[in-house]
Parts: structure tokens; sequence; C-alpha cells
């Protein structure tokens, strides 16, 4: 009788897929004693988004929430997911980085590594895997699963090859998409298990509605390992269902070494934690077949419904899908994973929140153009690229080649704010994000954002207007369903509601600022008093520089005074965790900036104002 092995995703892929990855540490831990005490291969808690997502939004030290949970699970084998030479960032990091991440991963905990690159480029997987194999633990080299005119099953061949002879302990197969079919996992697993010496592990999201399907006819053709997920957070856009694919598989003859029964207290335990994160859940991370064609992971669904709910945008998610498979053509056919599926995800809502293809491109298409990913898979949009790019020549060598050592430089530049090697390397991640946590963590200060109430009688928390209710309008009542809105920054904003079944759109006009000379606003008095954020100028000339989406500053690039060129970068804004460049207008000089590094800002607000010389 064959024996199978599961790796269990709840502490990391389950609770990303359903809830934008904010399960908090302190709801894992009561249960991991009871996971620690089944017989799973691995146990997946770390790496991913959870890392960003634990400095961004929970105000957790991810190396901590590591240490606790190698105290809780003593019995078992943690596997993190790693993104090669990208770590757990959105770039890539000079090899002595790579390096010190994994030693001190090892060092707090991590057992099994599951390396990949986003663009199926070896060259950036390598060195993850010597590491990972110079500190004595478990390499998992792995194909980023996609379907496209260049992606054939022997192009997976030759990858799985060369992941083997790099030195990989076993080989994934990275549905992230759900992509697979039963014969399509038959013809590839076969294919694979025939030519490669090394264990195949086969990771399928459940999205299409096939990955139950797909894991058993795995088993059948060869593979030995298998990615399941815990009731509680499986199926849709997560992973088939961990009791149900051990019953399936028991029943036709496998042998399993786990109890179902065992199981049911923690479905019951998590099931009702789930329920603290209500805000989270998005209606885009149930079984959706449109995946087959435009390839969102399940992973960054639901973080992209509520990046676009961050935009005031989600009423535009359904055109955001159907872009996404053309900018992925644009971009030579990048599998569809972090952060190529950041990169695409973020440039399609760019496409369509603006209006125009194109007409805002982030830095990271642009470093994707220059070759700092790594090759894409196919041919590039040159059109596009040239665009996006100009004159700048693309590099052809493996990107971190270009990269000078960095630890000590770090060093320097976060030496007033770290305290050990962990934190220098939470710093190299994300500089401007750790910078305020390592801050706030050092004083003590660090609030994690707001889990709403759920009322028993409301539905809506006291933070959200509901979204759905009843008039009552001169002696007649009207149900009125709110599906979108536009830009709050807007002076006339946007509502997009159904009453009675009929659609209608509602424009809303803001009169609570005052207009002062010139155009620009001001604050209402005893805003200022309250100590609120004054709205910025309205663009009043085409000196004006606004931006297309609402972000964040994080980099002014001009003072007063300076001379700039129409198209000139003046202002760097962060948006769905991408960097985005904002332009000069036109050319001449540089008269008042409105922003400050660290403002909230909205589209149809002046940034700058240039004059003409």
């Amino acid at each position: 009788m064959k024996k199978i092995d599961i790796t269990e995703l709840v502490l990391r892929d389950g609770h990303q897929c359903h809830i934008a990855t904010r399960l908090r540490t302190d709801d894992m831990l009561p249960i991991c004693s009871q996971l620690d005490a089944l017989d799973f291969w691995s146990i997946e808690a770390w790496g991913g988004a959870t890392f960003d997502a634990c400095v961004r939004y929970l105000k957790e030290d991810p190396w901590e929430r590591l240490q606790k949970l190698r105290k809780a699970l003593p019995n078992s084998r943690i596997q993190m997911l790693l993104r090669g030479q990208n770590l757990l960032g959105y770039r890539h990091y000079s090899d002595d980085v790579v390096d010190l991440f994994i030693k001190k991963s090892v060092e707090n905990g991590v057992d099994v590594f599951r390396i990949f690159d986003a663009m199926n480029d070896i060259r950036n997987i390598e060195t993850s895997i010597k590491a990972v194999k110079k500190y004595k633990k478990h390499a998992e080299g792995t194909l980023s699963y996609t379907t496209s005119p260049v992606h054939n099953n022997e192009y997976f061949l030759d990858m799985a090859k060369k992941l083997e002879s790099m030195g990989s302990d076993t080989l994934a197969i990275k549905d992230m998409a759900g992509l697979l079919t039963p014969q399509s996992t038959k013809e590839l697993v076969s294919l694979l298990a025939k030519n490669i010496r090394i264990p195949i592990h086969v990771h399928s999201h459940a999205t299409a509605g096939l990955a139950s399907l797909n894991l058993i006819a795995a088993v059948e053709a060869g593979a030995t390992i298998i990615d399941t997920c815990n009731s509680s957070f499986s199926e849709g856009a997560s992973h088939p269902t961990t009791e149900s694919i051990i019953a399936a598989l028991q029943s036709i003859g496998y042998e399993i070494n786990i109890d179902i029964a065992k199981i049911d207290s923690i479905s019951e335990y998590l099931r009702e934690v789930r329920k603290k994160y209500w805000q989270f859940e998005s209606e885009f991370t149930g079984v959706d077949p449109r995946v087959l064609t435009n390839q969102v992971p399940g992973g960054m669904i639901s973080n992209l419904s509520n990046q676009l709910k961050d935009q005031d945008a989600l009423n535009k998610m359904d055109d955001v899908l159907k872009e996404i498979p053309e900018v992925r053509k644009d971009l030579g056919y990048p599998p569809l994973v972090t952060p190529t599926s950041q990169i695409v995800g973020t440039q399609a809502a760019l496409n369509v929140i603006t209006g125009a293809r194109y007409k805002t491109v982030t830095n990271e298409v642009k470093n994707y153009f220059l070759g700092q990913y790594g090759a894409a898979p196919g041919k590039v949009n040159e059109e596009i690229k040239s665009n996006a790019i100009g004159d700048q020549k693309p590099i052809t060598c493996r990107p971190a080649d270009k990269l000078k050592p960095e630890i000590e430089n770090l060093k320097v530049k976060a030496d007033d704010i770290i305290k050990n090697e962990e934190d220098l390397l939470t710093y190299a991640m994300f500089p401007d994000l750790a910078t305020s946590f390592l801050k706030e963590r050092n004083a003590g200060s660090l609030v994690p954002e707001e889990l709403l109430i759920k009322s028993e009688a409301n539905d809506a928390s006291n933070r959200y207007a509901p979204s759905e209710f009843n008039i009552t309008l001169h002696g007649e009542t009207y149900h009125i369903n709110l599906t979108g809105s536009g830009n709050s920054g807007d002076a006339e904003r946007p509502f997009y509601v159904s009453v009675d079944g009929i659609s209608e759109e509602v424009l809303v006009e803001t009169l609570d600022q005052v207009i002062v000379s010139g155009g620009s606003t001001k604050p209402d008095d005893d805003d200022e008093k309250q100590g609120k954020n004054p709205k910025h100028a309205r663009p009043t000339h085409d000196g004006c520089v606004t931006t297309a989406m609402p972000g964040t500053i994080i980099d002014i690039k001009v003072k007063v005074g300076d001379s700039v060129n129409a198209g000139d970068s003046v202002i760097v804004i962060e948006a769905m965790k991408m960097e985005n460049e904002i332009q000069a207008s036109k050319s001449g000089i540089v008269v008042a900036i409105h922003v400050s590094n660290g403002d909230s800002v909205t589209p149809n607000e002046t940034l700058i104002e240039i004059q003409p010389q």
C-alpha cells in the first residue's frame, strides 16, 4: 500500500487566500499542539505574504511569530514559501542578504524551504538552494505552473532536471492559480516521475473547482506528497480540504497516518476564529472557473479585492480581471505568482482605474522590462516596453549579478533602529515600512489594524455605513443596495446603487471645504483646531501635478525652484504595494509642493505646481 504524505497549509496559504493574510499569531497558537500531534509531512506556517502582513497590518514581528510557532510545533517540520532571490520582498536582493536571510530563518525554526521564482528563471533560485543546503535543511525546488504559448510539459521537465541537479531534495509543482486539470496533472506528473529521482510534491489551488481531482490524479501518476488545507479555510481560492482528501485516498487504498477524527476540534476552533476576521472576507474567493482565463492566483484574489476596496474601486474588479491576461501577454506571459502577480495585477488595475492603458506605468513594470526580475518567458510588447523605459538597455545577466553586497550598507542605514540581524533583514525587505514599524516597536507603541466588531443586529459596524438598507421618502419605501462608488477625493463622488432592482448612479457633491483665492482649498477652522488632515488643493491649471490613483507619498524628488521637463519623475507614491512614479505635467519651474512624505493622497488633488518658464 503506497504511503502519501500531506502538508497542511492552514497557518499560511489558507488564511492568505480567504482573509487577506490577516490571521494573527495569538489565534494560531492555541491550536498548534493539536496540529503538532498529527503526522503531517510538514506544516506551512511562514513566508509568502505573511511577513509583509505582519509588518504592514498586524504590527507583529514576523521573526517573533516564527519563534513562537517553532516552540508550539516541536515535533513538526515548519515549511516556508521563499521567492528565491526576491526572498519575501518585491525586488531582488544581493547574495549576502539571501544567505543571511536563510541562515536566520533556519535558526528561528524553518525546516523546509519551498523555493520558487516568479519568472521560472532558474538563475534566481540557485543561490537560495545552495544556502538551504549549506545550513543543512530541506530545499524544495519549485515549478511555478502556468499555461501560455511558451509553457508546456517539456519546458517544465527541463526546469525540473535543473532543479534536481542543483540539489533540491523534493520537487514542487506550484499550481498557484488552479490551472491544472486532472489530465494535465496526470501527464505532467507521469513525465516528471519517469525522468527525475526526487519525490514530487503537488500544490494546486481549488479556485477552478478541479484541485481535489488533480491531487488524486497526481498521486496515481507518482506524486508522493500533496498540499491540503483544514476545512476551516479550504476550497475556493484556497486548497482541497484536508479531511476530505484523507478520506478519499484512504478509501482507495493509500496509506495516510492521520486520524481524521483528531482534526475535528482543530476545524471547529478555526471556524470560530475566522469569524473575527469577517471584514477581510471577499466575495471573490469562492470557486470561479474564470481563473482558467485570467490566471489570478488564490493568494492574490483576496488581497486584490481588498486593495481595490481601499481604492474605492471594488466595482471595477471584473474589468481588472479581464485586463490582467492582456497585461500578462504584454509582459511575455510571466507566471502570476508574487511578485509578478502583484506587478501585473497592479498595472491592470491602473489601466482600468485611469481609463487609459499604460498612461501610468509602475516602477516595477519598468524594472521588469529592464530585466531586473529575470528573463521574460516569451516576447514582450516592444511598443509598451519602449514607452516605459525609453532608451535604457535591459540587462541579460542574472539580476543579482548587478547587485553589490548589501549587508554592511544596510547596517549603517538602519543602525539606530535595529537590535539584531532579524531586524536588519526586516529593514532589508521593506525599508520604509520597517523604519516606522521598528521605531514604534522600540517605543512600545505598536497598534495593529482594528478588527471590527460585527453587530448581531446589524452586519455593518459603527465604522462603516451599511451597504444595503430600506429608505422611506414621502411615504414610499425603496430597497437600496450600494454596489460601488467613485473616488472619495472627488468633489462630485459617484455612488452606484440598485433601487428596487434597478441600477442607478447618484452623484454626491462635497460641500465641507472652503474655496480660497487661486482655486485652492483650505479646511474649516474647526478641522484645523481638531487636527484633521486638510484635503489638498484641487488642480486649477495644467501645471498642477496629480496622481491617477489613491496612495501614500514615499518620495518627493524635487524642491521649490527646481527646473523640470514634462515627463520628469517628481513624486513616487505607493499604491497597492507597488511604487508609481508621478511625472511632471509640463516643463517649467516648481513653484509649490503641497505634500510631504507619508501623506495619503487621492486623484484630483494638486501635489505639486509647475509654472512655465
